[in-house]
């Protein structure tokens, strides 16, 4: 099948698809015209490396699960390395998570500080060059 045909089966792009075979993921064979041209198995292959994509992994930790992606990727027995690789994709993904929300706690607070100066110091008029209120100070 060509291309255009993959992606749709899979429901993915041909750019995306076109990405996947750069890094070493499915591989095709050109017809004389040029095009690509992709064996039925390769949806099997793609559908299992959005899977992996899907669950936060990247193409290089998809690469781990090269042997198993023309089968059921769920379905298989966990491998050592693979188990390792999805524990170190969680770790920067949950470190990820506590640096947004260290982020979003700053942001509240400046909000809620902005928020007490506003209401102390609502007569005094705003700067010109930058529009903010002077505060009060008591």
């Amino acid at each position: 099948m060509r291309i255009g045909e993959l992606a749709e089966a899979t429901g993915t792009s041909a750019r995306a698809l076109r990405h996947y075979e750069q890094a070493g993921l499915i591989s095709s064979e050109r017809a004389p015209n040029g095009y690509r041209l992709y064996d039925a198995a390769a949806a099997v292959r793609v559908r299992n490396i959005r899977q992996l994509l899907d669950v936060g992994l990247t193409l290089d930790d998809a690469r781990v699960f090269l042997p198993c992606l023309d089968g059921d990727v769920a379905a298989g027995p966990a491998s050592e390395k693979g188990l390792r690789v999805a524990a170190d994709r969680l770790a920067v993904l949950e470190a990820r998570i506590a640096a947004q929300v260290a982020v979003r706690d700053r942001l509240a607070t400046a909000l809620r500080q902005a928020a007490v100066g506003t209401h102390t110091s609502a007569a005094a008029p705003p700067h010109r060059a930058t529009g903010a209120r002077a505060r009060t100070v008591a």
